[in-house]
């Protein structure tokens, strides 16, 4: 299991940057990363096309960050690519994704909020399109709103981003997939998992899902490794409100979640359970569509 071997990230120099690039070395089975910046050029300076000081400035900030990177002390020796790439048509989110299928990365880190957050939405528009977009897994970080409007970085993490991780499932083969990938993380202290019933109109029916459902988590829960602590949950409601509550509730550092299903995970280009969760949630998401090390 090479778990994410070759990582893309996608930086642009806000104040998270450093919180995102803190969070890389800890991803499990990174060797190689993707440093990539965008310059758009889509739009003329004042003095015309004219974007070589931003590229020259860019590519001086991303040494920096290589360095950082490779002195990061994790104990795995990084190799780091350096990618400034300036675009005059397009946009953002299609370089990033196009750079990701072309180096072949099993996982791409995108921030929550870019240079220019929007306080009335907690995904900003290039990490939603490249959430919706993806053709591998993404792992989006959020921050603490309450800095969005500050010069102060984002507090260091508390823990590992891979040791508590709350597992929403809908029991379809693409969620089961998604839980067999977390379940192999090295340094997974503890997985919740949870199901939501989202059907019954009667109390014998809700009823009688929430007894399958419970069953169902059981038999997952024997699966993992003895180390592994293993909680789990039936909730009855909207998936969404459901898992976002849970993840609050039990202070998880992580949820980790399918792109698709055959349920409730079902995603749609709008709309889905997924995207809903990554776009109002507070916490880290790694949003599942293709087996690590592919």
């Amino acid at each position: 299991m090479h778990m994410f071997e070759k990582v893309l990230v996608a930086m642009d120099f806000s104040i998270y940057s450093q919180h995102i690039l803190d969070n890389v070395p800890g991803i499990p089975g990174i060797r190689e990363v993707v440093l990539l910046h965008v310059v758009d050029g889509s739009q003329p300076s004042r003095r015309g096309w004219v974007f070589e000081p931003q590229i020259e400035n860019a590519k001086l900030l991303m040494a920096e960050k290589k360095v950082a990177l490779v002195h990061s002390g994790n104990g795995v020796q990084l190799n780091v690519n350096v990618l400034v790439t300036a675009i005059t048509q397009g946009n953002i989110p299609e370089t990033i994704l196009k750079t990701a299928e072309e180096h072949d990365v099993s996982l791409i880190v995108v921030g929550s909020r870019g240079k220019n957050p929007i306080r009335e939405l907690l995904l900003g528009s290039v990490s939603s399109s490249v959430v919706r977009h993806a053709k591998t897994n993404v792992l989006v970080l959020h921050f603490n709103p309450l800095q969005d409007d500050t010069d102060t970085p984002p507090c260091p993490p508390r823990r590992d981003l891979f040791s508590e991780v709350l597992v929403p499932t809908d029991f379809s083969d693409s969620a089961g997939k998604a839980f067999s990938l977390v379940k192999t993380i090295p340094g997974l202290q503890k997985a919740i998992l949870l199901n939501v019933v989202s059907r019954g109109e009667t109390h014998e029916e809700i009823e009688g899902f929430v007894s399958d459902a419970q069953s169902k988590l059981e038999a997952m829960r024997k699966e993992c490794d003895e180390g592994v602590a293993v909680t789990t949950h039936v909730r009855v409601g909207d998936p969404a409100e459901k898992i976002i509550s849970v993840a609050h509730d039990d202070d998880v550092s992580l949820i980790a979640m399918s792109a698709f299903g055959t349920g409730w995970l079902r995603e749609t280009l709008l709309g889905s359970t997924t995207f809903t969760v990554v776009r109002k949630t507070k916490r880290p998401v790694l949003v599942i569509r293709t087996p690590a090390g592919k």
